[in-house]
């Protein structure tokens, strides 16, 4: 093993970024990410970062319409945490670099999906996650904290019961590696590639997961993948997000007999939470045969649409689309992985020496649906605790739940080998945004027979399909068990919340398995 770091941080998003620079302050750090150091979901964000800071608002209404998103499974003193130190983690972006936008002088707050008010500041109208990426980079650089890019992790060294190190492959060379630690940091992101249609980029493989899977940590809440209603579906061109803040501004939900229907779903019409906007658009793309809804800006100011939103003008002008003057042909597709690696309220796994951040980690705020623009908040917040709990409690953990479930042992069976290109299609098709048992049970099955008859991965992609098998397998057989629906979790089989389902599952790796 190459010489010890007091922080081994792997990620360079929002979560890793940010929790480098403030571990720099307490001791050696080395942040490993597979990409380049800008390379992640971050950068690809065009919603904003939630925070209760304009006058009329307050923690108290910000965690109440964070409860009332998480369909009954948000972790309160999880979500308290989340609103009351939101303003000071506002403060210090601002600190870093992350130019909000202003309106005279006073930052320029929007409304987004579930929000009762307007509490989301964004940078660049829709590229704020562009300039934070751009600014913790910059920190970073600046603090001359060692980044070691195209380094994937490809698992982490346990000794009696601690995590203490992580092996990794420098990909492009074929080189392996590995590091000692004190603390190691996951801050790997989410595992938006398991689905065939996704607004995440394809570094998004879940490896953090499948790694702290692997190594013996919990996971819970896999059945909880949250869809964004609104990707741009145009032909030849890949999933794009249409940001939920056009929306905010007053854009309508238009069904393909241009009637606007989301009125008749929910009083919050095109506003309601997420989980509700996706299901009306499947409800009225399978009412009319169509494989789309349109997002209709043409009553809004052009001038303002141009200005508020220049990357989804550009982007879409570049594809022969014009927002201002037509409507935008979207659908739903996977955007956020809500549940992960389980972590207390200070970043820590139930794995001694090892830390979640970010989406790879799952703290409970987001319950069983997450409410817009509080993942980015979710990660500045959590990851000053993080720090703060390594150097007041280093040898501290989040304790072990009594009652996890270990998944089936996994026996080879007769599925071919797995592509990319088949896991998602199985994932997209069974263990997507509508699900019964049988279909979660074929997924199930073929999943278990992929992981046992996989080799051992040699190069990045099949390390990242690997992972990505993993986290389905984890996501499907949660889904299997929750026999109900609630959030972002909708079975056709049981289609209404069950109080005895009120509770979180959790998976832990059995011996052998």
């Amino acid at each position: 093993m190459t010489a010890g770091y007091d922080y081994l941080v792997v990620g360079s998003g929002i979560a890793g970024l940010y929790t480098a620079l403030l571990a720099a302050e307490h001791g050696s750090v080395l942040v490993a990410t597979k990409g380049a150091i800008d390379d992640s979901n971050t950068r690809w964000a065009q919603g904003g970062i939630a925070a209760p800071v304009g006058p009329e608002d307050s923690p108290q209404l910000h965690l109440r319409d964070t409860i009332a998103a998480g369909a009954g499974l948000v972790d309160e003193a999880a979500a308290r945490v989340l609103v009351e130190e939101a303003a000071e983690a506002v403060q210090d972006l601002v600190r870093l670099g992350v130019p909000f936008d202003t309106v005279e002088g006073e930052v320029a707050l929007a409304r987004e999906g579930g929000h009762s008010l307007a509490r989301v500041l964004h940078a660049g109208g829709d590229a704020t996650g562009a300039h934070i990426e751009s600014a913790l980079a910059s920190a970073v650089r600046k603090a001359g904290i060692p980044v070691r890019e195209h380094c994937l992790a490809t698992a982490i060294v346990v000794e009696s019961g601690r995590a203490v190190g992580l092996e990794a492959l420098h990909w492009p060379s074929g080189e392996r590696l590995s590091f000692a630690c004190r603390f190691l940091v996951l801050a790997t992101g989410g595992a938006g590639q398991m689905y065939r249609y996704t607004t995440n980029p394809p570094v998004a493989t879940g490896d953090g997961i499948a790694l702290a899977f692997r190594a013996g940590a919990e996971v819970v809440d896999m059945e909880f993948v949250q869809f964004h209603p609104t990707a741009l579906r145009w032909p030849g061109a890949p999933p794009f997000l249409v940001t939920e803040a056009v929306r905010g501004e007053g854009a309508v939900l238009l069904n393909a007999r241009g009637e606007r229907f989301m009125p008749r779903y929910h009083p919050q019409a095109e506003l309601a939470p997420r989980d509700v906007v996706v299901r009306a658009m499947v409800a009225e793309m399978e009412a009319t045969g169509a494989d789309h809804v349109l997002l209709d800006l043409r009553h809004l100011p052009r001038e303002r649409v141009v200005a508020r939103f220049p990357q989804v003008y550009r982007t879409c002008l570049g594809l022969g689309l014009d927002i201002t003057s037509q409507p935008v042909p979207v659908s739903p597709a996977a955007h956020y992985t809500i549940g992960g690696v389980r972590t207390d309220l200070w970043g820590q796994t139930s794995l001694r020496g090892l830390y979640a951040c970010g989406e790879c980690a799952c703290t409970g705020v987001h319950g069983a649906n997450r409410l817009a623009s509080n993942s980015l908040l979710e990660s500045v917040v959590f990851a000053r605790r993080l720090v703060r709990r390594t150097v007041e409690a280093p040898d501290a953990c989040a304790p072990p739940v009594a009652a996890a479930a270990v998944l089936p042992a996994a026996s080879p069976g007769e599925a071919p080998p797995p592509t990319l290109e088949s896991l998602q299609r199985l994932m997209w098709e069974r263990v997507g945004i509508v699900r019964d048992a049988d279909g979660l049970a074929e997924a199930a099955a073929v999943l278990a027979a992929w992981e046992a008859a996989g080799r051992a991965p040699v190069d990045r992609a099949a390390h990242e399909l690997a992972n990505l098998v993993t986290c389905a397998r984890l996501v499907a057989n949660a889904a299997l068990t929750r026999e109900e629906s609630r959030g972002v979790h909708y079975r056709r089989d049981f289609p209404e919340p069950r109080e005895e389902w009120r509770r979180h599952i959790v998976w832990r790796r059995g011996e052998g398995r």
